[in-house]
């Protein structure tokens, strides 16, 4: 009997079994180290798709040998399992399946089993197979960091095949992974001309990876002035200079990206408190645990979808999708029964407000605790917000730039809301002149239940962004709240605008002084200077007039 269709990377058979496969299984049962080292090179060119799976679950420890069998039979355990966690055996001689007496599969328990002896020498030879075979198949990005990995082996063995798969391979990414593990290669053999066009090439490539070996020989030529040529000190001179500038551009944008997406999250974050505290001048400490409570409905929304289509997927990628509407709903909610419970009896007595929220956020958090547990819940990232767009070396993680993109997309709502919307007129009315507004027939309690529930609506969204950048814990609300309020202060209270700009400098300010003092001292450094600010301009970097400074 074989294998029918496995899962994972192992082939579907029936399938011709390729002359190599012997080859690989002489090298697992071998004992002669040289032997089962020559085996495992005679491997590198051999076309098996079996090749990847066996080397790498021989390198994790997850390949076995049946020792019933004279000589004993090495096989892999099939990814399918059945309702007890075993699985089926596949031999790797031929890809079937393991037999009992009976002509029936043989089920194992990985426990109960020994893997395939292997060193450390074994192991390093099988990743260099590996990174053999891949460099001609798996996906970009496996390609290139398999060849930057040869390429760091500095064997000229290995040149053939870097120029071979440079005439053929498309891949912007690739071919320059491979100029690059060429010239590391050819700057270590002992042609003076080659090393010096190998130097060249690395300071036009900026490549950071061979940074290490430019500095080592400058700093060998350097030691010994009778060695090497003039024209290869200045170009290993230029080379260095030109990576290093490189390398400090691309950490000035990173550090902006970086700033500019903690200032969108402390954005997303501190707008449902602009509303809250700004706009009606209510201090709402439970503002964090409103935000907790986003968070873990985007955990809900993504039991459900898992429940429903599995752990991967396109179904279980949407499951993002609906979390955002749905966090604003149960966080609205949420903000609506607290206005109409609490907050409603307490406008205008702001020290009693504080302690009732703060009350409240106590209460929502060992909620939550009793009703999710005390350990942080895990969030997984779609596949579509998974993984990083690298651009000259600079790391922009995908859900890193959702959250950007969608911070300025609930500005805009924001925005939109109270200046084209009549509730927003409304609220802006109750906001400047409350009394008057009443005179006028608006309905300042709905105004105000509305406004405390949208605030907090969108406190539930940043709850659900948090989810994909951090843990979702019952505590979550407490590590947000405080830079909130800053941003809020900072901005001006009641002023959209000044919290944006409060948001980016905050975030900016944290990314530039955290690599230099840490991340307290950096936090205490900033908090220090929005006081000194405060002192100097009290309401803030734009102040409006509002009801609560009417008083």
């Amino acid at each position: 009997m074989t294998a029918p269709a496995v899962s994972g990377a192992l082939p579907a058979s029936p399938a011709p079994v390729p002359a190599s496969r012997a080859t690989l299984v002489e090298a697992i049962l071998g004992d002669d180290p040289d032997e089962r080292a020559e085996r495992l090179r005679e491997l590198a060119d051999a076309e098996d798709p079996m090749l990847v799976p066996v080397l790498t679950a021989w390198r994790g420890g997850s390949l076995y040998l049946d020792d019933s069998a004279e000589p004993p039979v090495p096989f892999l355990l099939d990814p399918q399992e059945d309702e007890e966690g075993r699985s089926r055996g596949i031999r790797v001689a031929d890809g079937a399946f393991l037999l009992d007496e009976d002509g029936n599969p043989r089920w194992f328990e990985s426990f109960e089993l020994f893997p395939v002896d292997s060193d450390n020498d074994v192991r390093r030879l099988v990743k260099t197979i590996l990174d053999l075979a891949t460099m001609s198949s798996g996906t970009a990005r496996a390609r290139a960091d398999a060849i930057r990995t040869l390429g760091l082996e500095r064997n000229p063995e290995y040149l053939p095949r870097f120029e071979a798969r440079l005439e053929i391979e498309e891949s912007a990414m690739v071919r320059r992974a491979l100029r690059e593990a060429q010239a590391v290669t050819r700057m270590a053999g002992d042609d003076s001309q080659e090393r010096l066009e190998a130097v060249r090439e690395l300071g036009l490539l900026r490549s950071i990876g061979a940074l290490g070996l430019l500095r080592d020989l400058s700093n060998q030529l350097e030691t010994d002035p009778d060695s090497g040529d003039p024209e290869l000190r200045r170009a290993l001179r230029r080379s260095i200079a030109a990576i290093e500038n490189h390398m400090a551009w691309g950490s000035f944008f990173g550090t902006a990206f970086r700033g500019l997406s903690l200032g969108a999250v402390l954005l997303i974050a501190a707008l449902g408190l602009a509303i809250t505290f700004g706009l009606m001048g209510v201090i709402n400490m439970a503002h964090g645990e409103v935000m907790m409570v986003g968070a873990y409905s985007a955990y809900v929304m993504q039991t459900v979808f898992a429940g429903w289509f599995g752990t991967s997927g396109t179904g279980f990628d949407l499951y993002f999708l609906a979390a955002i509407p749905f966090s604003f709903l149960t966080a609205g909610l949420v903000g609506l029964a607290l206005e109409r419970g609490v907050i409603r009896f307490l406008y205008r007595r702001p020290l009693e407000s504080l302690l009732a929220t703060w009350g409240v956020s106590l209460l929502l958090q060992q909620l939550f605790r009793h009703v999710f547990g005390a350990a942080n819940v895990q969030v997984s990232s779609p596949s579509w917000l998974s993984g990083s767009l690298v651009i000259r070396d600079v790391l922009l993680a995908y859900n890193r730039m959702f959250v950007i993109a969608f911070a300025l997309s609930i500005v805009l709502g924001t925005y939109l809301l109270l200046t084209r919307t009549s509730l927003g007129l409304q609220i802006r009315a109750v906001m400047q002149n409350r009394p008057m507004a009443s005179a006028l027939g608006v309905r300042t309690e709905r105004v105000n239940m509305l406004t405390f529930a949208f605030g907090s609506g969108l406190a539930g969204m940043a709850g659900a962004c948090l989810s994909q950048l951090g843990n979702v814990g019952p505590s979550l609300g407490q590590s947000h709240i405080v830079d909130c309020f800053m941003v809020v202060v900072l901005g001006g209270i009641g002023s959209l605008v000044g919290t944006v700009f409060a948001a980016l400098g905050i975030g900016f300010a944290d990314q530039i002084l955290q690599p230099w003092m840490g991340a307290v001292m950096g936090k205490i450094t900033v908090l220090t200077a929005i006081i000194l600010f405060l002192q100097w301009r009290p309401s803030g970097l734009v102040a409006i007039r509002s009801r609560n400074l009417e008083g």
